[in-house]
């Protein structure tokens, strides 16, 4: 079994990944529902409010502290090498890192940018909205796999 520092970064891991998980899951399963079905201009409005209400540090401690961990904890598990658990930390390492901050990084950052430089009431807006809405949950499905598949990985880690 994992101990010492190893096991309270992994339990941590969970937390957060876990943490992670669920509010992506929440995005997944109903929030992007409930903007789809409003009129575009108003979907596109509460997203970009959603997106800058995202940035601020509660949720940017939980999000990014994750990738950080994350990546500590893989590299002291290159370093170390544990008899037990070294495959579960570093799937649920690179689960996290790949799939759901660096899906975060490469796929929902660069459409909300894009949607943020677009007034809500335009024909543009109008447009881009529906692609909007499908990609981005598409990649957000991804990112909640990911981060949960993260927290199991870290979970069976410690067992």
């Amino acid at each position: 079994m994992i101990d010492g520092p190893l096991f309270w970064a992994t339990v941590l891991g969970v937390l957060g990944t876990g943490l992670v998980a669920g509010v992506f899951c929440g995005f997944s399963t109903f929030v992007m529902r409930g903007l789809a079905a409003l009129p575009p201009a108003q979907g596109a409005a509460a997203m970009q409010a959603i997106n800058v209400a995202a940035v601020t540090p509660p949720f940017m401690a939980v999000f990014l502290g994750s990738a950080v961990l994350c990546a500590g904890i893989a590299v002291v598990t290159f370093v170390l090498w544990p008899e037990e658990g070294t495959v579960e930390l570093l799937v649920g390492s690179a689960l996290y890192l790949f799939g759901s901050f660096g899906v975060t990084i490469a796929a929902n950052v660069p459409r909300n940018d894009a949607l943020a430089g677009l007034e809500p009431g335009t024909s543009e807006a109008a447009a881009y909205w529906p692609a909007y809405i499908r990609q981005w949950t598409l990649w957000n499905h991804v990112r909640t796999v990911a981060s949960a598949g993260a927290a199991l990985a870290y979970v069976l880690a410690l067992t």
